[in-house]
């Protein structure tokens, strides 16, 4: 069976208050992302311009 479709039959299986708790898991991975990429985005950035041509 596909990965997909594992998922969305557990999804189509879950009551209300399951669907929620994923939905507020995404959430959180999503906020801890953005600061992630907000914390770290000044270093990545100098990193990159390294390999940045010149012009």
């Amino acid at each position: 069976m596909k990965l997909i479709d594992r998922l969305s039959s557990g999804l189509r299986g879950q009551d209300g208050q399951g669907v929620a708790e994923y939905a507020l898991i995404l959430a959180l991975i999503a906020v801890l992302a953005i600061g992630a990429l907000m914390f770290l985005g000044g270093d990545i950035s100098r990193i990159l311009d390294q390999f940045r041509p010149a012009r």
